[in-house]
């Protein structure tokens, strides 16, 4: 295993895009772009905690703002502009898919407040500009995947261990929803998929990250020092593991990892990443 980036905060959203990964420093507020000689470059500044990203087909980079409840989207040029208003915030994870459609989805309830739990949702912000929720009742949704023919969102609830998987219509709405793994005793947070339709995981309180199969088989674990966030596959031909990695303190903690201990870390695997992000 080898640490591709370390002395960072709460370090989440691995983005693999044009040999280069992409990850969000949440502490800092900063999206920071690491090559695979762990040099850094910070691409965006956003205060915003959750702090997640996902790549347009065109190259361009969408980022959450959940504080002011937005999609911004990165220009060319580097500047940064609304690509959906959500209207409220609390917002966390998004992925897009190979049209173009983005899946954001968000906490009904603020864990780090102690507010009243209310289980969350899933909005499409589409193509065509029209903004709309597609999905509910996920207790806590995180990390989630589109496979590689554009057909299924899977996302991670990690309140209720398990991986949910929905059709993607023509639309971009989703229908059919099921239960794609049950994780047992797994807490899932940041996911990606390979070309074998499996998924890894990244686990906070098991410090892990593992790879399982449709209806939950654990095909394989990677064992960690400190709570898994969030993976996503990359490198040359998409066999590198990339897991953010950090000491979790607590949702409710001032700071809830401790300074420094967040970490980008590689992993060689056997089989290819597919799909997104």
């Amino acid at each position: 295993m080898q640490t591709l980036l370390a002395g960072r905060g709460l370090v989440e959203s691995p983005r693999w895009h044009r040999d280069q990964l992409y990850v969000s420093d949440w502490s800092a507020g900063e999206v920071v772009a690491v090559d695979l000689a762990g040099r850094v470059e910070v691409v965006a500044r956003v205060a915003s905690l959750p702090l997640c990203t996902a790549w347009l087909p065109d190259n361009r980079l969408v980022i959450v703002s959940s504080a002011d409840g937005r999609l911004l989207r990165r220009e060319p040029d580097g500047t940064l502009t609304t690509h959906a208003d959500f209207g409220r915030p609390g917002w966390n994870d998004v992925v897009a898919d190979g049209r173009g459609n983005v899946y954001v989805n968000g906490a009904g309830s603020n864990p780090m407040t102690g507010e009243a739990f209310r289980p969350g949702s899933v909005f499409l912000a589409a193509v065509d500009g029209s903004l709309r929720q597609v999905a509910d009742d996920i207790a806590f949704p995180n990390g989630m995947a589109v496979t590689a023919d554009n057909a299924t969102l899977i996302v991670a609830d990690s309140y209720r261990h398990c991986l949910v998987a929905f059709d993607i219509n023509a639309d971009g709405g989703l229908s059919n929803r099921r239960v794609w793994a049950d994780l047992g005793n797994g807490v899932p947070d940041g996911i990606c998929m390979d070309v074998q339709d499996a998924v890894w995981y990244a686990d906070v309180p098991n410090r892990r990250c593992a790879r399982v199969a449709e209806g939950g088989e654990v095909l394989q674990t990677v064992a960690l020092d400190r709570g898994g966030f969030a993976c996503a596959l990359g490198g040359p031909d998409r066999t590198t593991l990339f897991i953010t990695a950090a000491e979790w303190q607590g949702m409710t903690a001032s700071q809830m990892v401790t300074p420094g201990s967040g970490q980008v870390l590689a992993v060689q695997v056997d089989v290819p990443g597919a799909g997104w992000p």
